[in-house]
């Protein structure tokens, strides 16, 4: 209790909980606030449907992180560093699109709201992928899980404050009003980004070294001015590194890991596509029960998942509970097969749901924990930017096709597949625990070669990272 109690207090692990809210705030006020907003001042359905593009951002991320990876900013770099510098940029970048945002008639101007809201997403995802590789290179690997956990924590409130916040701040004065107060909130994130420390990890090592090997190998074959074979380096370190030391590092495993990180959530995602269309119409609860059980009640059981996890992950390590989380997320489908088949009972509703978001808060901070482990110092952003893409894509396209499966099969049979899905997320879980002494060689070895940067960085004050990266 006392090493829980510790652990949940170091100032990283709090400092995460307001990075959390920062990076939650944003995300429903380009989704399903604002679909509220443009429905209730009468925009069209077809419009709106159009806005839902803006969440491509989200999934696209790694496009540019290795950017917020390898370029440090001019001015705010620093005097913030470059971990802080990029959270800070992305939001003022959120600050100002929703203040634009709040003063738009969407029925006047709708492409101008659009823009404003991809300014939004834009500066929300860039924040994202700043906030994982501070929060991976802040502490030690054995705080990862709690880390996470105070980082979904502050999410999950964001999301409410977001979404029912700013719904009751609209119904009670304006849609101005609420998106103004939104931005004003953007400033939890500002403080915190003020008060953190930057993490103190060289970034540039590795990546520098293979920048140089291309810079010579362009200069000679291509006959190339010294900057444009400079350049070829640094874009190839930029855009092609993070990959080359992921497969260096990882060799026969790389693939398998990958797909692991791919097959994860798919039970979990595919399930939560139909979950809303199963309460409301084949089970036949009100709007209001199934908001009870699932937004408020869900929400705390969520956030129980969450601390439980990062309690199991610091207590018995990462991979035993990232196979138990594989475990529970699949059962806990299996048990929807049995609500199915019961008349409505909310109270059996509610147990089951329980299950359910304490076992996606358990798998949820194993997988984020794990996958945190997994990544260089010299490529966080990028390779942090590539799990996270890949763990929710492949549960997304397949969730598109549940509604077929519901209307040939039904939900019993639905829900039986789901469970089915998770199957090889387990296998390959257990894959990963066998192959735990060659992962944590991999870590070890890793940890080491970034120390050793960091060491000769404290050894030459006089050149600094990015001193040597220009």
């Amino acid at each position: 209790m006392r090493d829980t109690i510790y652990t949940f207090t170091r100032w990283q692990v709090i400092a995460l909980l307001f990075l959390g809210f920062s990076a939650g705030l944003p995300f429903l006020l380009v989704f399903s606030t604002l679909n509220a907003r443009l429905a209730d001042v009468g925009v069209e359905a077809a419009t709106i449907g159009f806005f839902s593009w803006l969440g491509i951002t989200y999934s696209i991320k790694v496009v540019w992180a290795p950017v917020v990876d390898r370029l440090p900013l001019p001015v705010l770099g620093r005097l913030l560093g470059k971990r802080r510098s990029w959270i800070l940029l992305a939001q003022l970048g959120i600050a100002t699109g929703l203040v634009l945002m709040a003063r738009t008639d969407p029925t006047v101007s709708p492409t101008m709201m659009a823009l404003f809201g991809l300014l939004v997403a834009f500066s929300s995802a860039t924040q994202d992928v700043a906030i994982d590789a501070y929060r991976i290179e802040i502490a030690e690997p054995r705080l990862q899980a709690a880390l996470a956990a105070t980082y979904i924590f502050g999410y999950r409130l964001a999301l409410l404050v977001a979404g029912a916040g700013a719904l009751y701040l609209a119904e009670f004065w304006s849609w101005q009003v609420s998106y103004e107060v939104m931005a004003l909130l953007v400033g939890v994130g500002v403080l915190t980004v003020l008060v953190v420390r930057e993490p103190r990890v060289n970034h540039f090592s590795a990546a520098e070294d293979l920048a140089n090997a291309v810079a010579r190998e362009t200069a000679k074959r291509a006959h190339l001015s010294p900057r444009m074979a400079r350049f070829a380096g640094w874009f190839s370190a930029a855009v092609a590194g993070p990959f080359v030391d992921f497969f260096g590092r990882y060799r026969e495993l790389a693939i398998l890991i990958l797909v692991l990180v791919a097959v994860y959530r798919i039970s979990d995602i595919a399930m939560g596509v139909m979950a809303n269309p199963f309460y409301l119409t084949y089970m036949g609860f009100s709007k209001t029960e199934v908001a009870d059980v699932t937004k408020i009640f869900g929400f705390f059981m969520t956030i129980a998942g969450s601390l439980t996890g990062g309690v199991l992950v610091v207590r018995y390590g990462v991979r035993p509970i990232l196979v138990a989380g594989a475990v529970l997320t699949a059962a806990t489908n299996l048990l929807f097969v049995v609500v199915a088949q019961q008349p409505p009972d909310i109270a059996l509703l509610a147990v089951v749901v329980s299950a359910d978001n304490l076992s996606g808060g358990i798998a949820n901070v194993a997988l984020i924990a794990w996958l945190s482990s997994m990544t260089s110092a010299s490529f966080t952003a990028t390779q942090y930017a590539l799990f996270s893409s890949l763990m929710t894509l492949p549960g997304k396209f397949l969730g598109g096709f549940s509604g077929m499966v519901v209307a040939r099969y039904g939900y019993m049979e639905f829900f039986f597949v789901s469970a089915l899905m998770g199957i090889p997320a387990i296998l390959l879980a257990l894959w990963m625990m066998r192959h735990g002494a060659r992962l944590d060689e991999v870590s070890r070895a890793n940890d080491a070669v970034a120390e050793a940067n960091n060491e000769k960085d404290r050894e030459e004050p006089g050149e600094s990272p990015q001193g040597r990266q220009r």
